[in-house]
């Protein structure tokens, strides 16, 4: 079994702030924000890629059913989060905030980092053949030739993962930038 970075009472701590954060992420966004044509430009399709891929791997994640190991999870185990990443960086590109950028990658490392830690350690004692995915594919950023990717995207399994929530707050997120840029 891999150990944590994380000492189990902080990451658990941490999992019950990532909602609350969210809220705090959302009032930083809203406040910050100070989009030029060239910054929507550069950071709305970082954004939209962020949100595909998390499109594309709650498509394939049917949770504690079954390990996931098609579609994106064959690149990288944790997609979701990959993609989480690339939305923030593309709103911090999109709103020009160099401290919304900080406040982004400091919840990132110190919030979803020890969250990611977490759900492995489920993982592990859920299905046994998590040790051997993990050993063949990366945690987080694609460096590695992919596994075989098996199984197939499904829209029942995206709509039941509730993951077109992330688009409606994106679509909010992007109607507040160009508000933002229109009343400047």
């Amino acid at each position: 079994m891999q150990p944590s970075r994380f000492p189990k009472p902080y990451a658990d701590f941490v999992a019950r702030l990532r909602v609350p954060s969210g809220f705090l992420l959302v009032a930083a966004f809203a406040w910050f924000a100070n989009p030029s044509a060239q910054s929507l430009g550069f950071g709305l399709p970082v954004s939209l890629a962020g949100l595909a891929l998390r499109a594309w791997a709650a498509g394939h994640l049917a949770k504690n059913q079954q390990l996931a190991t098609g579609g994106p999870y064959a690149y990288v185990r944790n997609p979701l989060y990959l993609g989480t990443l690339l939305v923030s960086i593309g709103l911090a590109v999109a709103c020009r905030s160099a401290g919304l950028a900080i406040l982004f990658a400091c919840v990132f490392v110190f919030i979803y980092l020890p969250v990611i830690m977490l759900e492995e350690q489920h993982l592990r004692q859920l299905f046994p053949e998590f040790e051997q995915y993990a050993a063949t594919v990366p945690p987080l950023f694609p460096y590695r030739k992919p596994r075989n990717s098996d199984g197939r995207f499904s829209l029942a399994v995206y709509q039941k993962n509730q993951e077109y929530q992330a688009l409606l707050g994106f679509l909010a997120g992007v109607a507040w930038l160009v508000f933002r840029f229109i009343s400047t």
